[in-house]
């Protein structure tokens, strides 16, 4: 076995060692691995933030063979794992993250998530706002009776058109399609480019037969060169205008989508192509973990420089991928860099932090 030009006296770990590791921890460890990752995002803010936003969203992770608990998902045609990632959408820190089935997530269990995730925020934030947001699969009577209720707690979800809303929207979508023929006429033909897209908003009080009391619907009419779009949103939020609500509060969750990517694509979280699923699950959490660093890298060691934004995996091509020579001394370790590295500077600035 080769050993680390940083630590010759230890063996480097390498793929068998990584699998076994995977494939030993239980529930259990699960479970405070979870945990930890919360706590981690807790204690990286040095004082009670004034507000949170916490985005919940799951993803596809297809799976490869005879995995344990991947079943049939029908919305992506194939065999999946959904696991359950959750940010929080003002900085982009991780909070949690587990893996779970492939079938579409109930709203027992993201109630059960939240329940516990909640308490575990309260316990060092008793004074902190908190709003969820989610996509529509979160909307669910159980999801929305665990935040009804909770002091200085707010949500708002995508909500799934149907009979009701559409008739509560026909006003509106009418008045959009006038207005969107107003502004592609022959007689505004002197514009450059004709609108995309034609919107107003509006909103009206709904209540589900499922849900518990009536709640704050807002619409978005919107008629598109391909047709009407009508879109819906439900909160909790009162002082908000419906405009507002829409464009700045739920449609900030794309964000989510941005973050997702970052530890799917360049940290392999879908790397689930173990047997068991707690060792799947586990590669997911190394994978969080992983994205942890990176996100405490480009927020702190690399604030203020080119790759404040990056991507994990152009920092690790930036910054690592990097032909060096390593020397190790008795009381210090030189890194020889090509004299002509260009990013000779940035790295003198995380390696000496």
């Amino acid at each position: 076995m080769e050993h680390s030009p940083l630590a010759p006296e230890q063996d480097l770990a390498r793929a068998p060692t990584f699998s076994r590791l995977e494939h030993s921890v239980d529930r259990k460890d699960l479970s405070r691995l979870t945990q930890a990752l919360v706590a981690h995002f807790v204690a990286s803010d040095p004082e009670p933030p004034a507000a949170i936003v916490l985005d919940l969203d799951h993803t596809d992770d297809p799976t490869h063979g005879q995995q344990e608990l991947a079943f049939y998902n029908h919305y992506y045609k194939n065999y999946y794992y959904m696991p359950l990632l959750i940010f929080e959408g003002l900085s982009g820190a991780l909070v949690t993250a587990c893996l779970r089935p492939g079938t579409r997530p109930p709203g027992a269990e993201n109630a059960m998530i939240l329940v516990r995730l909640l308490a575990a925020l309260r316990r060092h934030w008793p004074r902190t706002h908190i709003l969820v947001r989610g996509d529509s699969h979160c909307a669910t009577p159980e999801v929305i009776e665990v935040l009804a209720h909770r002091h200085l707690i707010d949500f708002v979800f995508g909500l799934a058109g149907n009979a009701v809303l559409l008739r509560h929207a026909a006003p509106v979508m009418q008045e959009a399609r006038c207005l969107h023929q107003q502004r592609t006429a022959p007689a505004h033909a002197h514009y450059a480019r004709p609108p995309a897209s034609s919107r107003l908003y509006a909103e009206c009080a709904y209540a589900a037969t499922s849900w518990a009391q009536p709640w704050r619907v807002i619409l978005k009419a919107e008629v598109m060169a391909a047709g009407d779009n009508p879109r819906f949103v439900v909160t909790s939020l009162e002082a908000p205008t419906p405009q507002r609500v829409y464009e700045e509060l739920y449609c900030a969750r794309g964000n989510c989508e941005n973050n997702i990517k970052a530890v799917k694509c360049d940290l392999h979280s879908d790397r689930t192509s173990a047997t068991t699923f707690l060792a799947n699950a586990m590669r997911v959490l190394l994978s969080c973990a992983a994205y942890v660093r990176h996100h405490a890298l480009r927020t702190q060691t690399l604030h203020q420089t080119a790759l404040a934004q990056a991507q994990p995996s152009t920092v690790l091509l930036t910054l690592f991928k990097v032909a060096a020579q390593v020397k190790q001394y008795k009381d210090r370790i030189l890194l020889h860099l090509p004299s002509s590295c260009p990013v000779k500077a940035l790295r003198h600035r995380v390696t000496a932090l």
